[in-house]
């Protein structure tokens, strides 16, 4: 397992007591048509649907796992966005997260009409992570662990990396 990934490496620092962070099969089985993901992209709402939460998700991780932290960040809720500025988000990623490594989608699952909770797999170890509907888009929700890290700045967060031995770029 990557434990530099963003929200993955986050979760391994949860488990050694420093701030940690904590989507290709739906349970349902129901395919949405593909005209949804295409009118996402030309810049309508989202579909408020599993099919459009796992989509938003993969994006995300395609995203990270191909170094583009910014638009991995673009991606997040207000609530990520608040805790750690864009600048900030691509140092810390950029002196501590491992790319290159796919990260696939496994199975989601709508829980309420906003929320949507997603399976993703990177190596063998699989994870959840939350996506919520904002103005007319899924976003993923940062855990509080990572959100705890990220208001640290990078500088800080990239120190507490290091020490917690996650920090793939030490």
């Amino acid at each position: 397992m990557n434990h530099n990934h963003p929200i993955t490496r986050l979760g391994a620092l949860a488990l050694t007591g420093v701030a940690a962070l904590t989507l290709v099969t739906a349970c349902s089985g129901d395919d949405e048509p593909a005209g949804n993901a295409a009118q996402a992209a030309a810049g309508g709402p989202e579909p408020k649907t599993v099919e459009g939460a796992k989509v938003a998700a993969q994006t995300v991780f395609d995203r990270f796992a191909g170094g583009d932290f910014a638009g991995a960040w673009d991606m997040y809720t207000a609530a990520g966005k608040q805790a750690i500025s864009k600048d900030d988000y691509v140092k810390l990623n950029q002196a501590c997260s491992r790319k290159g490594l796919a990260i696939q989608l496994t199975s989601a699952r709508l829980e309420g009409t906003d929320k949507a909770v997603v399976i993703a797999k990177q190596l063998v170890a699989a994870q959840s992570y939350t996506m919520v509907y904002e103005n007319n888009a899924w976003k993923l929700e940062p855990a509080k662990e990572g959100l705890a890290l990220y208001k640290l700045g990078a500088a800080k967060a990239i120190a507490a990396q290091k020490k917690a031995g996650t920090c793939a770029g030490q």
